[in-house]
C-alpha cells in the first residue's frame, strides 16, 4: 500500500498554483490581475511617484525652477505603460536587499531618472512621503479599474442577460410556493425580475463608490512637508494632486487613509454576491423541479457513473465561489477599518487578497451567467403543477366574497373561516371550486368573475410588473 508522503521525494511540484484562481480557472479572472496582482500595485506605485515627482517640479513647490517638459513627461509616463515582466523582476531583486516594497519602487524610478540624465530631479522622488501615501492611493487606483473595467461589466452583462429572460418569461404563469408549500400565481418573468431590480440597485450603489486618497506624511500632519517649505499650502496642493489622480481627497487620516470607503464598497459588492447566491439557489431549486430544464452541452459529462445526468453545475459552483468571496471581503471589510493608534501593518496583508475576493466573485458571475444560458423552461411542467393546486384560489374566491359584503351584496359573516373550511390541507378539483362558488350567496357578477378564473390567469400584475425593467 502506497503512504502518505512516498511521492514527495521523486516529484516536483513546488510550482504549481496554490490558489484555484491562478490555476484551474484563471482565464476567467485573468483580467484581475490586469490590476490587483503585485505586479499591478507595483506598476500604479511607480505611477504615483511619477506624477508627484512631475506635480513637485511644474508647480515648482520646492523652488527648483525646472520644470518637466513634454517630452520629459512622455518619458517618464511610458516607464509605466510599458511596464514589463523584466521590470517586475527587477523589482523583486531590488526588494530582496531593501526588504521593502516601497523603497524597491523609489530605487526604480530614481535608477530611471539616471538614465534619462535628470539627477536634478532625483530628490524629488518620494519627496516627504511616506510609504502609505504611495500605497493607499495605488490601492485606490487599482482597486477603482478592477471595478470598473472587469468586475462591473461582467455584472452587468449577467443582469441583462436575466433581464432577457424576465421579459421572455414575463407571462409564463407558474405556481408560487411560500414556505415551500402551493400559492397565489406568479410569473417566471416577474420572479427573475425582482432579482434584476435587486442586483440593479446594488450596481449602481458599486457605481457610486468613492475611492478616497490621502497624502499626509507621517502621521497625516504635513509635518515633513511644512518643515521643508513652511510657504506652500501643502493642505491645498495635495487635495490638488490627489484629485488629479481621479480619487477623493482625505484631509483627516493618521499615517494611513482609513479604509473606510473600502469597507462601504466591499459591503455593496457582498451585498450583490448574496442576491446573486439567492438567484442561483432558487434557479436550482426550479431545475430540480423540473420547471427549467438544462441544455445539454455537447460532449460534457454530467455523471462518471450515470449518463442520463445533467448537473446544475453552473449555479452550484456559482454558490461556492460567492461564498468564498463573501468570506474573504467581509474580512476585510472588518479588518480594514481598524488600525492600532496612528498605524499598525494589519491592512498591509489584508489588502493583498482583495484580488482573491473579487475574484471568486467574478468566476461566480461568471458560471451563473453560463448556466442562465443553457435552461429553457418547461411550459407542460409549470402547467400541469398549476392544474393539480386550485385550492390556491381560495384567496381569490374569499377575498372577493369580502368585497361583496362591503357592497352590501352578501352577508357571509367569515368568508377566511368558509374558504379555510374547503381547502386547507386539501387537494380541490376545479368541480369543486365551481360547485362552491355556485352556491355562495354573491351577486352574480362576481360569481361568474370566479367561475371563469383559473390558477393559470391569477397572476395579477405580473406580467406588467415585469415592464418596469424598462424604466
Amino acid at each position: 500500500m502506497q503512504k502518505a508522503g512516498q511521492y514527495r521525494h521523486v516529484s516536483n511540484l513546488s510550482n504549481q498554483p496554490l490558489s484555484p484562481l491562478d490555476g484551474r480557472y484563471q482565464p476567467v479572472v485573468s483580467a484581475l490581475g490586469e490590476h490587483l496582482s503585485e505586479a499591478g500595485l507595483n506598476r500604479a506605485r511607480i505611477l504615483v511617484e511619477i506624477e508627484w515627482l512631475i506635480f513637485l517640479a511644474n508647480r515648482n513647490l520646492l523652488g527648483t525652477n525646472a520644470p518637466v517638459d513634454a517630452v520629459l513627461e512622455q518619458q517618464l509616463r511610458s516607464i509605466v505603460s510599458n511596464f514589463s515582466d523584466a521590470d517586475v523582476a527587477e523589482l523583486a531583486q531590488t526588494e530582496a536587499t531593501t526588504r521593502h516594497d516601497v523603497k524597491a519602487v523609489e530605487y526604480f524610478v530614481r535608477d530611471r531618472l539616471s538614465k534619462l540624465d535628470r539627477e536634478d530631479l532625483l530628490e524629488l522622488t518620494h519627496f516627504a512621503c511616506t510609504s502609505e501615501d504611495i500605497n493607499n492611493l495605488s490601492y485606490a487606483l487599482t482597486i477603482h479599474d478592477a471595478v470598473t473595467d472587469v468586475w462591473l461589466p461582467k455584472a452587468k452583462s449577467l443582469v441583462e442577460s436575466l433581464k432577457v429572460l424576465a421579459n421572455k418569461y414575463k407571462d409564463a404563469a407558474m405556481l408560487s410556493r411560500t414556505h415551500g408549500q402551493p400559492a397565489t400565481p406568479t410569473t417566471m418573468g416577474k420572479e427573475l425580475a425582482v432579482f434584476v431590480h435587486r442586483l440593479q440597485r446594488q450596481i449602481t450603489r458599486i457605481e457610486s463608490a468613492e475611492y478616497l486618497g490621502k497624502f499626509s506624511g507621517a502621521t497625516g500632519t504635513w509635518s515633513a512637508h511644512v518643515v521643508a517649505a513652511p510657504e506652500v499650502d501643502w493642505l491645498t496642493e495635495s487635495k490638488s494632486f490627489v484629485e488629479s489622480l481621479g480619487l477623493k481627497f482625505n484631509p483627516l487620516t493618521t499615517q494611513i487613509e482609513s479604509h473606510d470607503w473600502q469597507a462601504e464598497l466591499y459591503s455593496a459588492i457582498t451585498l450583490f454576491n448574496r442576491i446573486l447566491h439567492n438567484l442561483c439557489t432558487d434557479t436550482w431549486t426550479y431545475i430540480s423541479i423540473n420547471y427549467f430544464k438544462q441544455t445539454p452541452v455537447a460532449g460534457a459529462t454530467g455523471s462518471s457513473t450515470m449518463p442520463h445526468k445533467v448537473n446544475p453545475i453552473r449555479f452550484e459552483n456559482a454558490e461556492a465561489n460567492l461564498e468564498l468571496s463573501n468570506a474573504i471581503l467581509d474580512s476585510l471589510s472588518s479588518t480594514l477599518v481598524t488600525s492600532r493608534m496612528q498605524r499598525d501593518l494589519t491592512d498591509s496583508s489584508a489588502q493583498r487578497n482583495i484580488g482573491l475576493g473579487l475574484g471568486h466573485s467574478l468566476l461566480a458571475i461568471d458560471n451563473a451567467t453560463r448556466g442562465l444560458a443553457e435552461i429553457e423552461l418547461s411550459p407542460a411542467v409549470l402547467e400541469a403543477d398549476l392544474s393539480e393546486n386550485w385550492e390556491v384560489l381560495a384567496e381569490a374566491v374569499q377575498t372577493v366574497i369580502r368585497a361583496e359584503v362591503a357592497a352590501g351584496r352578501s352577508d357571509i359573516t367569515d368568508p377566511y373561516q368558509l374558504l379555510k373550511e374547503l381547502t386547507r390541507g386539501r387537494r380541490i378539483t376545479s368541480d369543486d371550486l365551481a360547485r362552491f362558488v355556485q352556491d355562495l350567496n354573491i351577486g352574480q357578477e362576481a360569481k361568474d368573475l370566479l367561475m371563469r378564473l383559473k390558477p393559470n390567469t391569477y397572476t395579477g400584475l405580473a406580467s406588467q410588473l415585469v415592464l418596469l425593467l424598462s424604466n
